[in-house]
């Protein structure tokens, strides 16, 4: 597998010549919110591939952009179609990558479309790592595809990357390069929270550097608390650092937020953030600091650098405020409180904890431990004992 690093470099050499080709594959509502937002951009050097089985469904969504757009005086972008893709079928994948050879790809698919699976583990279990094996149950097609095809194309996961990214790189699978959503989110709250607090305007400009996996996404974002861990985060606004009050700052990130499908806006927004990072940092020679979820296929979320600024593009794990082993430390922490004790050799392996939460609370004895070539077995359970006999 090619680094990120030479992929980005390989674009920075096409894009002197030709357009940006984006793919999304799967338009649910991140997809579509995706499209959309891409759509916005008002850019005539990107062009959009959408990808999926139903060619009715995928027409109709794309229209419905497209209009919109236009409306908006904002349709400068090409949008292609490539239906009869199942994702269940690694040769289907491979023939999309192989005729529309993207330069980024969005995995916005979903093994249980329209649920949000939070719903059902967060009042009961407290903790999302149950699911890793439904998250991950596309996106591994997906990256052999990729592998098949020979694609140079940079993709970005959208499910529990946190678990999802290392769980591929450990069984020696090609990986996504970016997870999107759950770190993301929780800085931008952060920015708004400090913003009032320390009474700054233009909070947007406030520079925030984080560490942590997915637990502490959901119990701050849900509940305003840090369930008694210390962050390993910092706030600066310029030149200077800002020392916050940092229980009230928490408190303040606990803000009403729908759950339904408009709660998939902030996962396509931070889709479209490294989406325009990418393009910036190889088109425009900027850097950019990013964060995201299982960045180098790493356990938890990190702060990324993207420096286009050099004759070669360079990304890299941002390491100047923390060390790479105190973020290591934090998001393993992190994650063992969301059911996943390690991941490691190809096997996920939860906690006992939640192994007896899942059984009080489902009636289900999940397996300890979960193989790569076990996923499918795992996923069949998951949505039998537990998806169908709670919604």
């Amino acid at each position: 597998m090619t680094t990120l690093e030479e992929r980005l470099n390989i674009l920075r050499s096409e894009l002197k010549k030709r357009k940006a080709k984006i793919m999304i594959i799967g338009l649910g509502s991140v997809g579509n919110y995706l499209m959309d937002y891409l759509m916005s951009e008002c850019d005539e050097q990107i062009e959009i591939c959408a990808v999926g089985r139903n060619k009715e469904k995928l027409q109709s969504d794309v229209n419905i952009v497209k209009v919109a757009s236009l409306i908006r005086g904002k349709n400068r972008s090409r949008i292609k179609i490539i239906d009869g893709v199942d994702l269940d079928d690694v040769s289907s994948i491979t023939d999309a990558f192989a005729s529309y050879q993207p330069d980024i790809v969005i995995n916005a698919s979903r093994a249980y479309s329209g649920l949000k699976y939070g719903s059902i583990s967060w009042k009961n279990i407290r903790a999302y790592g149950i699911w890793a094996p439904l998250a991950i149950k596309y996106v591994k097609n997906i990256m052999e595809a990729w592998e098949k095809s020979g694609s140079n194309a940079i993709v970005i996961n959208t499910s529990y990357s946190d678990a999802v990214i290392p769980w591929l790189k450990s069984a020696g699978k090609a990986y996504p390069d970016f997870g999107s959503g759950n770190i993301n989110h929780l800085v931008y709250r952060f920015k708004l929270a400090a913003g009032e607090l320390a009474d700054i305007s233009d909070y947007w400009n406030i520079d925030v550097t984080f560490a942590t996996a997915h637990f502490h996404d959901v119990v701050i974002s849900k509940e305003g608390h840090t369930e008694g861990a210390e962050l390993l985060i910092d706030f600066r606004y310029g030149e200077k650092k800002l020392n916050l009050d940092m229980a009230k700052l928490v408190s303040q990130c606990c803000i009403p937020m729908p759950v339904d499908g408009k709660r998939n806006m902030m996962n396509a927004s931070s889709n479209f953030e490294i989406i325009k990072s990418i393009l910036e940092v190889v088109r425009d020679c900027k850097k950019i600091k990013l964060h995201c979820p299982g960045i180098f296929g790493e356990i938890g979320g990190y702060p990324v650098m993207l420096d286009g600024t050099g004759d070669r593009i360079k990304a890299s794990i941002y390491d100047k405020m923390f060390s790479l082993e105190d973020m290591r430390q934090k998001n393993r922490a992190s994650i063992y409180l969301d059911g996943i004790e390690n991941i490691s050799d190809g096997v996920l392996v939860y906690t006992d904890e939640l192994l007896r939460k899942v059984k009080t609370a489902f009636g289900v004895n999940l397996m300890k431990k979960v193989s790569f070539d076990n996923i499918e077995t795992a996923v069949d359970l998951i949505i039998r004992e537990i998806i169908e006999k709670n919604i």
